[in-house]
């Protein structure tokens, strides 16, 4: 694989994304809610002058360890021409990844079984390589599916 990796902290785990697929990182301080909005939209953030539909990562992953004070750190996707901001615990690092995005080996829960994209070998460690779609679409797209 030649192409890079953002590490990010997601649900008190290290994990990837393959950097191609963001846009860039930014600080999200006001989220307004959006009524009957899914379980894991947070709601709508201005950001640069563009609307945002803020998706709470850890909404996906269970009860948070903790809620964060705002600003919080947020990795900007575009998909299907809309722009999302997806709320993680932290932003760590841009890396060259060791090898390539083989499939997952391991047992995982439902939720991250749900979002992952495979694993990967960065800072000599094995990471699970994080979907941004499937953080996107939540839990209902999963199971309709």
């Amino acid at each position: 694989m030649n192409g890079l990796l953002l590490l990010v902290r997601l649900g008190g785990q290290r994990v990837a994304v393959r950097a191609e697929l963001v846009e860039s990182v930014a600080e999200i301080e006001a989220v307004t809610p959006v009524p009957r909005a899914a379980p894991h939209v947070a709601g709508l953030a201005a950001l640069r002058s563009r609307i945002l539909t803020v998706v709470d990562c850890q909404a996906l992953l269970g009860p948070a360890p903790h809620v964060q004070p705002a600003p919080r750190d947020a990795i900007i996707v575009v998909a299907d021409g809309h722009g999302y901001a997806l709320l993680v615990d932290g932003v760590d690092d841009v890396v060259v990844p060791e090898g390539e995005i083989v499939p997952v080996g391991a047992k995982l829960s439902p939720e991250w079984a749900r979002i992952a994209g495979g694993m990967v070998e960065a800072e000599k460690d094995l990471l699970l390589v994080v979907d941004p779609l499937a953080l996107i679409a939540g839990r209902e797209a999963a199971a309709a599916s």
